[in-house]
């Protein structure tokens, strides 16, 4: 089961690399398009159609679907500077607490989120762009990231009892 969740972390974390990639691809390629309507006016479209929506929902995605992968890679910000004080049992108890109630607050943040897309797809929400676009879609994959994000805590709640001790802290961190 462990070797299926740190699979899928990484499978969300390079999906979210893609998503970035793409919002590079596109914008560089209206900026072209831009280039390319003053020099030769006429010669190509002005514009990419909906460019705006579509790398908007794309940095969305790619935002929600990395949080898992990074909190698990160690990669989240975090400030030590009072947890670092206390001995190895006391900082483990801190961190129970605080992953306890983050994952209380990712998971009512999930259920919103996924009452959210059921809500998009009930009445059939489309984006304001040239092309509308079903916003169940987008919403989507940033429910997704914010499941996986949960699981992910729970994963580390699970790694913190069987360690008894900190598994957050790098000693790199400020």
């Amino acid at each position: 089961m462990i070797r299926f969740l740190n699979m899928l972390y990484k499978i969300a974390g390079g999906l979210a690399g893609l998503l970035i990639l793409a919002i590079c691809l596109l914008i560089s390629a209206q900026v072209m398009l831009n280039a390319a309507g003053r020099i030769s006016p006429g010669l190509l479209p002005p514009t990419i159609p909906s460019y705006r929506d579509f790398s908007g929902f794309m940095l969305a995605g790619a935002t929600f679907l990395a949080m898992a992968h990074t909190l698990r890679a160690g990669g989240h910000i975090r400030v030590n500077l009072v947890t670092q004080r206390f001995a190895d049992p006391v900082q483990a108890i801190l961190e129970g607490i605080v992953l306890t109630l983050t994952i209380a607050l990712t998971a009512f943040a999930t259920w919103y989120m996924g009452a959210l897309v059921e809500e998009s797809w009930r009445y059939n929400d489309l984006s304001n762009g040239i092309i509308p676009i079903p916003l169940w879609a987008p919403q989507s994959v940033t429910c997704f990231g914010m499941a996986l994000l949960t699981l992910a805590l729970v994963h580390t709640l699970v790694d913190l009892i069987r360690a008894r001790k900190p598994v957050l802290t790098n000693p790199d961190e400020v």
